[in-house]
């Protein structure tokens, strides 16, 4: 296949916890659809742990999995960030985030250690969610006049199409999720029954 149809994410949020030397290494997983939304995140789990040493993160985000960050804040270089990321790589995971809380317990556990700790800590919270497989939809509109509802309605019923929104005026708009993997097909549906398929955007 040339490009993806579909790709893997979670649906809950999650908390694992790994131990070592005294020090606690809390992770929190959690679907996370912007960057935006990842920051607020950041900020209030800093308010809630205002005594952590450091809140080390990694995020993946979009469909395309295109948005991604890792960082160690304060940990040596590549010994936090990227172990987080690392395992949100080899479960093929977007639309997700995770921040990891460590309290300091008093001993250094040095490069591998942290190493270790960071990655066993994200693999829990990750065991402990919900991975589904979601298809990439491209968002359209369709305007027609009353009388094609029938038809319309029979083509969203025959492809199990989400209907996302719905308004009326002197035309009907209907706002529909086409999955990326049969959209030619029902495009094609739609035109031959002489309706224009509008694309918004794909996610």
């Amino acid at each position: 296949m040339l490009f993806d149809t579909e790709y893997k994410t979670i649906t809950l949020v999650s908390e694992g916890l790994f131990k070592e030397k005294g020090s606690k290494f809390i992770a929190f997983c959690k679907p996370i659809y912007s960057i935006e939304d990842f920051k607020e995140w950041l900020i209030e789990l800093k308010i809630l742990h205002p005594s952590a040493v450091h809140h080390c993160y990694a995020y993946r985000i979009g469909y395309d999995k295109s948005q991604y960050r890792m960082n160690d804040d304060g940990e040596p270089s590549g010994s936090a960030g990227k172990p987080i990321y690392n395992v949100i790589l080899s479960n093929d995971l977007t639309n997700i985030g995770i921040i990891i809380v460590r309290y300091f317990g008093g001993s250094l556990l040095g490069v591998p250690g942290l190493i270790n700790a960071y990655k066993q800590a994200s693999v829990e919270a990750i065991a402990l969610n919900n991975i589904i497989t979601r298809d990439i939809v491209e968002k359209v509109s369709i305007q027609f006049p009353y009388e094609k509802m029938n038809v319309v309605m029979r083509i969203v019923k025959e492809h199990q199409l989400k209907i996302i929104q719905q308004e009326s005026d002197l035309d009907y708009t209907m706002y529909l999720e086409l999955p990326i993997k049969n959209a030619d097909r029902i495009r094609s549906a739609f035109e031959l029954n002489f309706l224009v398929v509008n694309y918004i955007s794909t996610y």
